[in-house]
């Protein structure tokens, strides 16, 4: 590896040799609804609660990408993931049903970045084989964590943002076929005092600043 500023450029080049992803109903109604491995047909997933069917979800989508990249879960070295709710719960949750070592990270919609950074980085570095990066979130599950309970019935603003109900997960490693990761770049905080929780796109909007379009 050979850091330059905040730009780490890997030499060896780990590949994402596996995807899965998971989908809501809603997003499975999109423009990207056919690029999905399954979509679900309700929110609940079968469980009785949305935190519940949000674990699920990660839970499915890396037992998928563990498939995906022809590999049993004895391969992997390591899970990195994370999600939106308090301790990072619905990958700690789905973490349980694995054997192999698990890393956390928190990083709202920069999470799943986070995961390939990390993982590129320790399989780049030969500390790692198989690494399994996923992320999940779920908008019932978001609103009554940043916003309101769904029960409350408030009324949103045709402006809010929507958190996508969904999960995806890759897995990285020198063997195999797939798209390279070249370099990785480690953000910092920008704050331009966006205050309104109806607006997170203007509090996105350094990123776009910085790097450019």
């Amino acid at each position: 590896m050979e850091q330059k500023e905040q730009t780490i450029l890997l030499k060896r080049q780990p590949k994402i040799i596996g995807n899965y992803t998971i989908a809501g109903p809603k997003e499975g109604q999109g423009n990207f609804g056919s690029y999905f491995d399954y979509i679900m047909k309700n929110d609940h997933f079968g469980q009785d609660t949305f935190e519940k069917a949000e674990r699920k979800m990660v839970e499915n989508a890396i037992t998928g990408v563990v498939e995906s990249a022809k590999l049993s879960p004895k391969d992997i070295d390591i899970m990195i993931s994370g999600d939106l709710l308090n301790q990072i719960i619905s990958s700690s949750y789905a973490a349980r049903a694995f054997q192999f070592p698990f890393l956390g990270v928190y990083g709202a919609c920069s999470t799943m970045a986070e995961s390939i950074a990390i993982g590129s980085v320790l399989v780049d570095g030969g500390f790692c084989k198989n690494v399994v990066c996923c992320t999940g979130s779920h908008f019932s599950t978001a609103e009554r964590q940043y916003r309101f309970p769904l029960e409350l019935g408030n009324q949103r603003p045709p402006t809010a943002q929507w958190t996508v109900t969904g999960a995806g997960a890759c897995v990285l490693s020198m063997e195999g076929n797939g798209p390279k990761v070249t370099m990785v770049t480690f953000g910092k905080v920008v704050d331009w005092g966006i205050n309104d929780v109806n607006n997170m796109g203007a509090a996105m909007a350094p990123v776009i600043d910085i790097i450019g379009p």
